[in-house]
């Protein structure tokens, strides 16, 4: 009988006697039950014959364990020693639930198979240890990784354990991931020793693709493997290595360099990271294509989504610049970090800071006059570049040009113009407005920055406040905002700010001097008159209400579930006092609450704060409160629509998603994901909202 006329009958005993696999080398391979294969050229055989696409047909198998590789020094409880006898990898892979692996290190630690060729992994089992109560729950947070280098240098995610599995039963996890991989393991949780009892992995040879990968929840995984799993143990020295980031089932991958980044933050056991990539990359489709990129641990923020809101913010408020950010899974050296967020590292770069770029040669004007970036940061003395102001004694870094670049003519003009700055705020014609403070400083952006820290509830709006300089450009802008874990009533120093008829900046953290800059521009009445001017435009045109704010959060909340589940395993805070927090609330529901009540509250208090009186014409010209906007299946639907409206949908990165004129309720179909909504009516009003098709 010739191969490629094999019939239905010969396939159907084939699976009978064992399995059928295929690889990426156009092979079926049938796998027997003594242990025999034979491979067969797909080109032989009759296309009808196979059709892997149905569910009845099994074509992976149990991969055998020849070769078991991982931690080599296990641990022998009875004198608890290193060991290399008792407790070994190789009782993972015995069949027998009462023999188990654990390590002498407490985390760390692995176990896994070297496959000898790449395999399609379609199926994982464990068992956990059985001679120990809490052995199911020593797996909870344990990862399996797939790699094609021995050192797991490139691995990626396969399965995360996120519930305590059964005493003597095999917890079978379908896979689906599309790449083929030679090497796979399972790494246990922080300080477990990595306690397991049994693993077994299913798949077919083959290369595979990248058309397809797992992720732990909804939101995209960040994992990254560094050099010989070096640990990141400092905020100078960076660690090499390679990161990968999976979205939507799609693959990204790079060099990197990282290291530790921020200052109160570093501290926690959570840890934020900044990450240097080999190439300029749009990361996810964030509008700025660089290199540098920041994730933010948010540990004493149990909502997780606190600087996102504020961000969300100061989009509202218009603000020219405001970093990208979303909620984003970590894994370092195969263990779960928790849920970060991802955003821009602050830095003049097109489609961040976009200010003229200085060279060591621009040492005269104009050149000389730009751009530059500074922060008022009361930890700039322990910087290299930067510089305490000349009246207030106010520390300033200059972030921008960077320390190992600036050069001694730039470092002076800018300290001079910022000394400039500051003497007209506190100069006896400070109010007038051509040669007073307006001379150099921004008022716009400066208010609207000041909103953002007000509204939120920001107790150190200025003790760290970036500024930025053009070339060119006498006036210093304010902005981004950035940093936003203790806003949102999450400082026990300021709770319960509400109670407060005050300022948050009047009572909460400044850096030496920079509140009596504040307080000298607030006694100028047309200054306080622009305030309330702007604050009035947004409330009016129904862009800053409390409707929107607390759509955003309820949105965020919902996106952010599933990971906010295992960042609370592998973080156990919820009824715990962390950082600076004021109160517990027992759940992540109730830190939301917490959340929305603040909100709720707040904008009342600024409007009384700023006498604030609605528009009436511009309520009743709007009609846009009475927009429903809802999510429903993969569509977001518009509906009471009663006069003609621009609608426009972009995507997290801004991509422009559906813009159009609409006169009638109406849906449109998107695929998963965040968008942002903005509805326009004909006399300029605007509705904006965060929507989560999931």
């Amino acid at each position: 009988m010739k191969t490629k006329n094999l019939s239905r009958t010969f396939f159907a005993a084939a699976f009978i006697l064992g399995a059928i696999a295929i690889n990426a080398q156009t092979k079926i391979y049938v796998h027997k039950s003594d242990g025999s294969s034979k491979g067969y050229d797909i080109s032989e055989i009759d296309s009808v014959s196979f059709n892997p696409s149905k569910p009845a047909i099994d074509y992976s198998q149990k991969l055998p364990a020849i070769n078991i590789i991982g931690t080599e020094m296990s641990v022998d409880y009875s004198t608890n020693t290193p060991s290399t006898t008792v407790n070994t990898k190789s009782n993972v892979f015995d069949g027998d639930f009462d023999t188990y692996f654990a390590s002498y290190e407490r985390s760390g630690t692995w176990v896994g198979l070297d496959l000898g060729e790449k395999h399609v992994i379609t199926k994982i089992a464990y068992s956990p240890r059985s001679d120990y109560v809490e052995g199911p729950q020593r797996l909870v947070l344990g990862i399996f990784e797939g790699a094609n280098n021995p050192d797991f240098g490139d691995a990626v995610p396969l399965l995360i354990v996120t519930e305590a599995p059964q005493f003597y039963k095999m917890t079978e996890q379908n896979i689906n991931c599309s790449r083929g991989f030679r090497y796979v393991r399972y790494v246990g949780p922080n300080d477990v020793r990595c306690n397991i009892s049994e693993i077994e992995f299913y798949g077919y040879p083959g290369v595979g693709n990248n058309s397809h990968f797992p992720q732990l929840t909804n939101l995209p995984v960040v994992t990254i493997h560094t050099t010989g799993t070096e640990e990141i143990t400092s905020q100078d020295v960076y660690v090499h290595g390679i990161v990968s980031i999976i979205n939507n089932g799609t693959i990204f991958s790079d060099s990197l360099e990282i290291r530790g980044r921020g200052h109160a933050s570093w501290s926690f056991p959570k840890k934020p990271y900044r990450m240097k990539l080999k190439n300029k990359v749009n990361l996810l489709g964030f509008p700025a294509r660089e290199r540098n990129w920041v994730l933010i641990n948010n540990y004493g923020d149990k909502t997780l989504m606190r600087n996102l809101l504020a961000f969300d913010l100061s989009r509202r408020f218009d603000m020219a610049y405001t970093s990208i950010g979303i909620p984003v899974d970590v894994i370092l050296n195969g263990e779960y970090k928790g849920c970060y967020q991802l955003c821009d590292q602050l830095e003049v770069a097109a489609g961040r800071i976009d200010v003229e770029k200085m060279g060591i040669y621009d040492v005269t004007l104009p050149n000389l006059s730009g751009g530059y970036l500074l922060e008022v940061d009361a930890y700039a003395y322990e910087e290299e570049s930067w510089f305490s102001s000349a009246r207030q004694y106010t520390p300033v870094r200059v972030r921008y040009p960077k320390s190992d670049e600036i050069v001694a003519q730039q470092y002076k003009y800018i300290r001079d113009h910022y000394n400039l700055m500051e003497a007209s705020v506190f100069s006896v014609n400070y109010k007038d407005p051509v040669n007073g403070y307006r001379k150099y400083l921004d008022t716009e952006s400066f208010l609207r920055h000041f909103l953002v820290g007000e509204i939120s509830g920001n107790t150190d709006t200025y003790w760290s406040t970036y500024m930025y300089k053009d070339r060119n450009d006498d006036i210093f802008y304010f902005g981004p905002v950035w940093d936003f874990d203790l806003a949102y009533e999450n400082d026990n120093r300021t709770y319960p700010i509400n109670n407060h008829t005050q300022w948050v900046y009047e009572y909460g953290s400044s850096a030496n001097g920079f509140r009596a800059v504040v307080n000298r521009l607030f006694s100028d009445e047309a200054f306080v008159l622009q305030l309330k001017t702007i604050y009035a435009d947004y409330r009016d045109r129904g862009i800053v209400t409390t409707e929107a704010l607390l759509n955003v959060v309820d949105n965020y909340a919902v996106e952010i579930k599933q990971s906010q589940q295992l960042n609370f395993k592998r973080w156990n805070i919820l009824n715990a006092i962390v950082h600076q927090n004021p109160r517990t609330y027992g759940s992540y529901t109730g830190e939301v609450n917490n959340v929305k009540r603040y909100i709720s509250e707040r904008i009342d208090w600024m409007d009384k704060k700023l006498n604030y009186v609605p528009n009436v014409n511009a309520l009743e010209s709007g009609h846009l409160s009475d927009i429903m906007v809802y999510v429903q299946g993969n569509a977001i639907h518009f509906d009471s629509i009663l006069e003609p409206v621009d609608i426009t949908i972009t995507d997290i990165a801004g991509k422009m998603i559906f813009s159009k004129t609409v006169k009638d309720n109406t849906s449109v179909a998107v695929s998963k994901g965040a968008y942002i909504v903005t509805i326009f009516n004909t006399t300029g009003y605007k509705k904006t909202m965060k929507c989560l098709v999931s």
